[in-house]
């Protein structure tokens, strides 16, 4: 666990472990400013989205030598059977001089055995990422839980800081890359209330906003599993208004429309009629459609929206990685998804995307 108030910018950071517990670790490293490498066998889904897209590095076995070159920090978030498997970066740190700090979990819970207790499920949204928009009542529910199932888009830096005993559960849903299948998180979520332990279900943005929370209540009522939900921030605002983009503003637009575009208006399995959306006069906050983006701008010309329409789009929104992308609905028609726009980003389309 890295120690509270370290000023780490521009420290490289090496993390052994691949697991949630690494995931924790390496996301408020990257927080305070790290530069971190990951060193492990495998990575969980959400640590594997962040090497894919160069936020992080990846190492491998590394040598006495390697550790002092590469870092100034070493953190062992590994589990004691991936230490079993793995090199003593702990030790080979000790032998060099260097600053080395633990983390022990063993993912039991401590206090009541299961069973002994009715187990519970709290779906918490995490707003879009920052530790601190996350809501005191989620704050609290985390902190009381023995299970954390977890995504990539929620503020994971905070699963850094619980007990030591609280068990975390990587079920990421990676674009073009690992998926976990609704019906495993629900099994999850269902499996380890039945054994009588506390679990947060934990994700980004508010769970009832295209993040499936009420598919998720459904199964743990069928299966007679109380369960209870902490409304999250919602990306679709917020995540503009961290670019300092209103989605309504006075004097320029009097409304606005969340839609998900992982389905393009072409796709047979849309359902929003993109010719009305185009004539609402209101802004469009686009969520899980960087793909389809240049499909919706032709979809929306088509419509008859001004060619000239601003759109902004905000990647990692609430990060230190949060950046904004400008373009317009002609620009994206012609020459598709903008270079270096990656998911996950809310796009905004409407005269308010130009504002900042």
């Amino acid at each position: 666990m890295t120690a509270p108030g370290w000023r780490l910018a521009g420290v490289p950071v090496l993390v052994a472990g691949g697991g949630a517990g690494a995931l924790a670790e390496v996301v408020q490293l990257r927080e305070r400013g790290a530069d971190v490498t990951v060193v492990a066998h495998e990575l969980v889904p959400a640590l594997e989205d962040l090497v894919d897209r160069g936020l992080v590095a990846r190492g491998a076995d590394v040598t006495e030598a390697e550790v002092v070159a590469a870092s100034r920090l070493v953190v062992d978030a590994r589990t004691p059977a991936e230490r079993s498997e793995g090199p003593d970066v702990l030790q080979l740190a000790a032998v060099a001089g260097i600053l080395a700090y633990g983390l022990e979990t063993d993912g039991q819970a401590t206090g009541q055995e299961a069973g002994e207790r009715a187990g519970s499920v709290v779906l918490v949204g995490g707003g879009p990422g920052d530790p601190g928009l996350l809501t005191r009542r989620g704050y609290d529910a985390l902190w009381a839980a023995d299970v954390v199932v977890t995504d990539r888009l929620a503020p994971v830096s905070l699963l850094a800081d619980l007990p030591a005993h609280v068990e975390v559960v990587d079920v990421s849903k990676i674009p073009r890359g690992r998926f976990t299948p609704q019906e495993e998180i629900n099994r999850v979520l269902v499996e380890h209330a039945l054994r009588g332990r506390r679990v947060v279900r934990f994700k980004g943005g508010d769970s009832f906003v295209f993040g499936r929370g009420y598919e998720e209540v459904l199964a743990c009522r069928e299966a007679g599993v109380p369960v209870e939900v902490v409304p999250g921030v919602t990306s679709a605002v917020s995540v503009p208004e961290l670019a300092g983009i209103p989605v309504t503003n006075r004097g320029t637009v009097q409304g606005f429309t969340v839609v998900s575009g992982h389905a393009a208006p072409d796709d047979p399995r849309s359902t929003v009629d993109w010719d009305a959306l185009a004539r609402a006069g209101t802004t469009i906050v686009v969520l899980m459609g960087v793909e389809t983006l240049p499909r919706i701008a032709v979809a929306l010309l088509a419509a008859g929206r001004d060619d000239r329409t601003p759109v902004a789009c905000v990647m990692d929104g609430g990060l230190p990685s949060m950046r904004t992308v400008r373009t317009t609905l002609a620009a994206l028609a012609a020459d598709g998804v903008p270079e270096g726009l990656v998911p996950p980003a809310v796009t905004v389309v409407g005269d308010v995307a130009a504002l900042s």
